[in-house]
């Protein structure tokens, strides 16, 4: 979540894009349905909770594939690049590139079936329907893949107290929300258990399993007086490694 991902406070932007339907047009559902398919055949759910029995699986994607793959890539992109394309066009340029990337297709083949797809627009799409894998499909939809884990240490802050957000360094990949870096905000509720997330993010601080608290703040103190609603509040869901300290 980094600049581009995160803009709120910033001006001069545009106007806002406000448009309510979740597909603009038919190929983003296909390309959203890939990705779902890739992260209900990805390696890791072998060690998820719920275990899924990944192993067994026949298909010949043997690769782990997660939200944080596909967020990764794109906060990779330059944020100029990034600010030209629609959101399932950033999709389709990281689930692309990550196919390339691992040898499942070279970026000759992938160039050759688009070129014959755009001048064949009607012709028929691959299909090889298997039972065992939509059966896997349909389960990962309903049950999904838990960051909760066992925890036997005790939370570090406690309800109503008042924060500070951390500053970490910029890594690859983060979970923390620009605008909150450095701002003040009070501990609304801390959840029960621990979290981790799909991938270690370094000097970013998200590794092993944490505490995770809801945070609120007021809107004055992200932006100040001028650029806020009166008592208007923003929450946020954040890992014990984001909150630097008291106060």
């Amino acid at each position: 979540m980094k600049l581009q991902h995160t803009l709120g406070g910033l001006e001069n932007l545009g106007p806002v894009w406000t448009e309510t339907a979740p597909f603009v047009q038919e190929w983003e559902k296909r390309i959203f349905g890939i990705h779902t398919v890739m992260m209900a055949e990805s390696v890791h759910l072998d060690q998820a909770l719920p275990k899924y029995p990944v192993g067994s699986l026949p298909t010949t994607f043997k690769s782990e594939w997660t939200w944080a793959s596909l967020r990764t890539g794109a906060e990779n992109m330059n944020p100029f690049e990034y600010f030209q394309y629609r959101y399932y066009e950033k999709w389709l340029g990281g689930i692309s590139g990550f196919f390339i990337d691992h040898g499942y297709v070279s970026s000759e083949e992938l160039e050759e079936r688009a070129h014959f797809f755009y001048e064949n627009p009607n012709a028929p799409l691959p299909h090889k329907p298997n039972e065992e894998i939509r059966r896997q499909i349909e389960r990962y939809l309903r049950e999904g893949d838990s960051g909760l884990r066992t925890y036997t240490g005790d939370p570090k802050y406690k309800l109503g107290e008042t924060v500070v957000v951390n500053d970490p360094p910029q890594s690859e990949h983060t979970r923390l929300p620009g605008f909150l870096r450095g701002k003040k905000g009070r501990i609304a509720e801390v959840y029960p258990g621990a979290y981790a997330y799909f991938v270690s993010t370094g000097p970013d601080g998200i590794g092993p399993a944490m505490p995770v608290y809801r945070v609120e703040f007021d809107a004055q103190d992200i932006w100040g007086e001028a650029k806020a609603e009166p008592r208007t509040k923003v929450t946020a869901d954040l890992f014990e490694t984001y909150i630097a300290s008291t106060l």
